[in-house]
């Protein structure tokens, strides 16, 4: 039997950026490039996607591949987590292997006239417990970015990372096929009744356990909404996986609901995925 769950204290911030989220000095830059899809596994949908690749990538040897939901903030070399400068410097210090990232928006509808706004397809796409996103995933967007470079097609060399709903997605995208993703980086995750997701903790401690390494950053001072508490409910899965026997770390502090908390740690978060 593993060791009781004891609830952590959390850490106090405020959490800030370091050396490894800097740009640095003689460290090769990746190449980042923007793409537009429209998906027919959600119909009708439009988003933006980047595709990172890091100065190191040969094509004789097939690259390692990080997803990102919310692609557009985890992108932003001057937002809260700056992933392509993390993954520069992470890799040109040999702690992180050679990995493309693809950071993918979330999918909207065009507006169906002048003047209106597009319709978000987010909450559907993140928060729906099924593996619909994680077909989009392997039978659109990675044969589409495997067209122009080499790409692992091994469990053990995909991860995938999200925040709030984009962190329960990352769940479910392992969840379902732990087969094709078996790394998990959840920020502030939407582990509450949005579409259903409260269940996971139960469904964790019932179910066999799955080959899912997984990283939990979440705040003490987080959302506490009619969906459900989001400390709790990430404490919950942390539990769940505690009792399970799965490889999991849970960073817990008292940060609210951003990615401040999870941006700080991002390069300490990835080599301990990657280890």
């Amino acid at each position: 039997m593993p060791e009781k769950f004891v609830i952590p204290t959390a850490r106090s911030g405020p959490f800030e950026l370091g050396p490894d989220s800097q740009r640095q000095q003689d460290v090769p830059r990746g190449e980042i490039s923007k793409h537009e899809w429209r998906s027919t596994i959600f119909p009708g949908t439009v988003r933006d996607y980047w595709v990172y690749v890091p100065a190191q990538y040969s094509p004789g040897s097939p690259a390692n591949v990080m997803v990102f939901q919310d692609g557009g903030g985890y992108v932003n070399e001057n937002g809260e987590t700056r992933a392509p400068v993390v993954f520069d410097n992470l890799i040109h210090q040999g702690k992180l292997p050679v990995t493309i990232g693809i950071f993918i928006n979330p999918g909207h509808f065009p507006p169906v006239a002048e003047g209106k706004n597009p319709v978000s397809n987010r909450s559907f796409e993140y928060d729906t417990l099924s593996d619909q996103y994680v077909r989009f995933l392997l039978e659109e967007i990675l044969p589409a970015v495997a067209e122009n470079y080499n790409l692992t097609t091994e469990a053990t060399g995909r991860a995938i990372c999200g925040a709030s709903s984009g962190g329960i997605c990352s769940f479910t995208v392992a969840w379902e096929r732990p087969d094709a993703f078996s790394k998990v980086l959840s920020h502030v995750g939407s582990f509450a009744d949005i579409r259903g997701g409260h269940v996971y903790p139960t469904l964790v401690r019932k179910t066999t356990p799955k080959p899912i390494r997984v990283f939990l950053q979440a705040g003490a001072n987080d959302l506490d909404v009619g969906w459900g508490n989001w400390p709790l409910a990430n404490l919950e899965m942390a539990a769940a996986f505690n009792f399970t026997g799965y490889d999991y770390k849970l960073d817990f502090g008292d940060g609210e609901h951003n990615t401040k908390h999870g941006g700080a740690i991002l390069p300490e978060s990835l080599i301990w995925l990657w280890r």
